[in-house]
């Protein structure tokens, strides 16, 4: 499998080192605006080639396999040439701007049979996994809330607000871990720059069994925190994603409510358990996505980052725009 880069800036010099070194395929071909990039790449690696133009890797008859690592808004297009010209993409996430785009993707991929996934590598995290089997096998319990905080004094993006940078991780990590669909959402944010861009933004999503998911992100806060949250009526998980080590944390903590012959009384009793820090996988998740795409492209598997993941994903995205928008209004997704 012949494979070609667009876009060799921070993430898409990760992409390019972990594609060299994947098995079963090879890295031919590297595009990016910047022409003094193309030194770098010969240190990192010396079999591909460079290229400045990005439609020398999209209508490359030779290349099988895209991957997309550009700005946002250059996504649909790139992705929708590379698909036309009968090619397997992976695109760097959010899939697309809107769900139009998204749904556009879809149906030439599956009118092509290419496979078209979405680069949401916290899915291939050893945290992330863990996470999942710990609630799949119902050692948590229901679960009712689920809280992420990430942000830092970061990169403000040109073309989308902080939600569509920051959430985007953490929302494909909620659709993961959860099987039930959320219904509404509510979102407010506000711009410091001239642009109009929202630099900070708070995002809430419901559900109609009662769970809750909040998302607080943030360009401009003075010191950086990846937290996560997870509350179930049995045990509740700590994932903090700075943690060198101990990333996850099972807290054997919770509460039970009842009412007395006072209905206007509530009683509730409060349990502080054990602690547990489960061991994680090492391997690198970039890796492991870089591995599923190439399984999806040889042996046709579903991968797990796939097109409608990335759909679901910008779903709530696009309605979380439209609440803030709206100063806060609930959006039915």
């Amino acid at each position: 499998m012949n494979i070609g880069i667009i876009g060799f800036g921070y993430w898409g010099t990760n992409l390019v080192r972990n594609f060299a070194n994947l098995s079963g395929a090879e890295l031919t071909l590297v595009a990016d605006s910047r022409i003094e990039r193309k030194q770098f790449l010969g240190k990192l690696c010396p079999a591909a080639e460079f290229t400045t133009n990005p439609y020398d890797i999209t209508d490359n008859v030779n290349i099988d396999a895209v991957v997309i690592a550009t700005p946002v808004f250059t996504h649909y297009e790139l992705a929708k040439r590379s698909l036309t010209n009968k090619k397997h993409v992976l695109v760097e996430k959010p899939m697309s701007s809107d769900i139009k785009q998204a749904e556009e993707l879809i149906n030439i991929s599956e009118k092509s049979g290419k496979v078209l996934m979405v680069d949401h590598t916290y899915l291939y995290t050893g945290a992330v996994r863990k996470m999942k089997e710990l609630i799949d096998n119902n050692q948590i319990g229901n679960i009712k809330y689920f809280d992420s905080t990430r942000i830092n004094l970061g990169l403000f993006q040109p073309d989308v607000n902080v939600l569509w940078d920051l959430a985007t991780h953490d929302i494909s990590i909620l659709n993961y871990l959860m099987s039930e669909k959320p219904t509404t959402v509510q979102a407010t944010g506000v711009s410091h720059t001239s642009n109009g861009i929202e630099n900070i933004a708070y995002l809430t999503v419901k559900y109609n069994s009662g769970l809750i998911a909040h998302f607080n992100c943030s360009w401009s806060s003075p010191v950086k925190i990846r937290m996560m949250l997870i509350g179930g009526d049995k045990k509740m998980i700590v994932f903090n994603d700075l943690e060198p080590t101990e990333k996850i944390k099972v807290y054997d903590t919770g509460y039970e409510y009842k009412t007395d012959e006072d209905k206007t009384k509530i009683l509730v009793d409060y349990r502080a358990g054990d602690i547990y820090i489960p061991k994680l996988e090492t391997r690198e998740a970039l890796s492991l996505m870089a591995t599923d795409f190439r399984n999806a492209v040889e042996n046709g598997e579903k991968p797990l980052s796939d097109m409608n993941s990335g759909l679901d994903v910008i779903r709530i995205l696009e309605a979380s725009q439209r609440s803030i928008k709206e100063r806060g209004k609930e959006v039915t997704i």
